[in-house]
């Protein structure tokens, strides 16, 4: 049986650090799409995210993509903020002892890249026919 007694949660600092890994790993045909993606970090979404998205727990939300998709940027569209990934510490943790089942990189490799499809003009719906995980 594993000891626990010292153990810590993940910092948000080490969750980054996979997150960014995933980035920097990305295969040759999406990385330079991906390049100036901003990653964020926090420990739960802030009230005016959870309002516009019509959530009221936090531990509901692990990531969000914040951004105009792909799919439908247009040069003409300026765009006043850089596209981010927000990774959410608590919610990804709480997530994680739930499930029992996988690695904390594999679920943060997993959030990230679901919010990366986003990016890419993927919506829930698509992602969903090809992405059983939290089936």
């Amino acid at each position: 049986m594993t000891d626990w007694t010292d153990a810590t949660a993940p910092e948000s600092d080490e969750i980054e650090a996979i997150a960014r890994r995933v980035l920097d790993t990305l295969p040759a045909a999406f990385a330079p799409h991906a390049a100036n993606i901003v990653l964020r970090v926090e420990d739960f979404a802030d009230d005016a995210m959870m309002d516009e998205l019509e959530i009221d727990d936090p531990l509901e939300l692990t990531g969000i993509y914040d951004g105009v998709p792909m799919t439908e940027k247009q040069p003409s569209y300026p765009q006043h903020f850089p596209d981010t990934i927000w990774l959410f510490r608590r919610a990804i943790i709480d997530e994680w002892a739930e499930r029992g089942d996988v690695t904390l990189a594999d679920l943060v490799t997993h959030v990230t890249v679901h919010e990366l499809a986003h990016h890419f003009g993927w919506s829930d719906d698509d992602i969903a026919k090809i992405d059983r995980w939290w089936e």
